[in-house]
C-alpha cells in the first residue's frame, strides 16, 4: 500500500490541491482538503472543534491562494467533519440534503458537556469521554453552522476553472456519504468511506452499499486518495477496506445463523489480519449494524449502550495484551 508519510498538517498533492492530515487518525482525528483554483477555493470538511479548524485554516492560509475559503463541502454528518463550520459562516456550504438533515439533529452540547456528565452515563459515557470528551476543546460550538446549499446524488462544480464532482455513495458509513472527485488530477477525497489503517465504523449501512462504494471509488482509477482518517494513500487502501467488510460480513453471518448474539459474535471473529489497524473495538458496532440489517431486534438500552459495548471490548483487548506482555 502506497501510504504517504503520516505526519500532521498540510500535504501538497500538487497543482493547488492539498490534504490536511491529523494523526493518529483515531476517534475524532479526521482529515480535510483544500482545492485552489483560479481565484476561487473550496475546502473539503472542517474538523472536530473550532480551535482545530482555526489552526488548519491558518496553515492553509500559508499556501498560495489559501487565505480565503469561498466554498465548503461537508462530506457527511459526523461532528469531526463539520464542527468547525462556524469559522466559515460567510462561505457557501454544500452537502446533500440528507447530510444537512442529520447535522441539524445533532446536539453539540452532548460532547461539550461530557466532562460533567460522563460519570453518570455508565460504560458508554466512560468510553465517549476517553475517546472524545477529554481530547477535544468543544468551546465555540454552542450553535451549529449548517450547509446553505444542498444537492441530491451528484453535483458538478467548477472551482476556478477546475471541475469537481461531488458524488453521494451512501448510505454506508452514515445515511449519506459524499466523495469529492477531481478528474483532471485523479484525486479523490473520500470522507469516511475510507478509514486507512483504522477499523471503519458502519453507523448506517447496509454493508453492500459500502462494498459497492469501494468498487465505485476504485473504478475512478484515482492516483491519490485522501481518506477521512489515516494517511494519504492510493486505491489499494480502498480495496483493503472492501476486503475488510466482505470478511466481517461473512464471518458475522455464520455466527448470526448459529444463534450467537452480536457481542459474542464480535469476540468470536478472528481479526488477526487487521491487528495493526487502530480502533479495533469498532468490530462490535459493525457486527451490531450487520445483525440489525439482518433483522435482529435490539432494546433501547442495547442501542444506547453501543459505545459502552465497544469500551468493554477495548478494555478486554488491553487486558489481554498486558497479560501477554506486549502492546502491539
Amino acid at each position: 500500500m502506497a501510504n504517504w508519510p503520516f505526519r500532521h498538517g498540510v500535504h501538497d498533492i500538487g497543482n493547488g490541491v492539498y490534504a490536511y492530515v491529523q494523526p493518529d487518525g483515531t476517534w475524532g482525528w479526521s482529515n480535510a482538503g483544500l482545492i485552489v483554483g483560479d481565484g476561487q477555493t473550496l475546502l473539503v470538511d472542517t474538523l472536530m472543534s473550532v480551535p482545530l479548524t482555526r489552526a488548519m485554516l491558518k496553515d492553509f492560509a500559508r499556501v498560495h491562494g489559501g487565505a480565503h475559503i469561498d466554498l465548503l463541502v461537508n462530506t457527511h454528518a459526523n461532528p469531526d467533519h463539520f464542527f468547525g463550520n462556524g469559522l466559515l459562516a460567510g462561505a457557501q456550504i454544500i452537502a446533500t440534503g440528507k447530510t444537512r438533515e442529520d447535522m441539524a439533529q445533532f446536539n453539540p452540547r452532548l460532547l461539550a458537556d461530557l466532562a460533567a456528565n460522563y460519570p453518570h452515563m455508565g460504560d458508554a459515557g466512560a468510553f465517549l469521554y476517553e475517546t472524545m470528551g477529554r481530547r477535544f476543546d468543544f468551546s465555540g460550538v454552542d450553535q451549529l453552522t449548517l450547509p446553505n446549499r444542498t444537492f441530491e446524488e451528484r453535483l458538478s462544480l467548477t472551482i476556478g476553472g477546475r471541475l469537481l464532482e461531488l458524488i453521494d455513495l451512501g448510505p454506508a458509513h452514515t445515511a449519506s456519504d459524499t466523495i469529492a472527485w477531481l478528474p483532471d488530477q485523479r484525486v479523490v477525497f473520500t470522507g469516511d468511506l475510507l478509514f486507512n489503517e483504522g477499523h471503519p465504523i458502519m453507523w448506517a449501512g447496509p454493508v453492500e452499499n459500502w462494498i459497492r462504494a469501494c468498487d465505485e471509488i476504485v473504478a475512478l482509477e484515482p492516483q491519490v486518495v485522501v481518506p477521512g482518517h489515516g494517511p494519504v494513500t492510493d486505491a489499494a487502501a480502498v480495496r483493503g477496506l472492501k476486503h475488510y467488510f466482505e470478511y466481517v460480513r461473512d464471518e458475522a453471518r455464520r455466527r448470526f445463523d448459529a444463534g450467537l448474539d452480536f457481542n459474542e459474535a464480535a469476540r468470536d471473529i478472528v481479526m488477526t489480519q487487521f491487528r495493526h489497524w487502530s480502533d479495533p473495538e469498532r468490530i462490535v458496532a459493525n457486527v451490531f449494524s450487520l445483525y440489525r440489517q439482518w433483522g435482529a431486534s435490539f432494546t433501547p438500552e442495547q442501542q444506547r449502550d453501543l459505545f459502552g459495548a465497544m469500551g468493554r471490548y477495548r478494555g478486554e483487548l488491553l487486558a489481554h495484551d498486558a497479560g501477554c506482555g506486549h502492546d502491539d
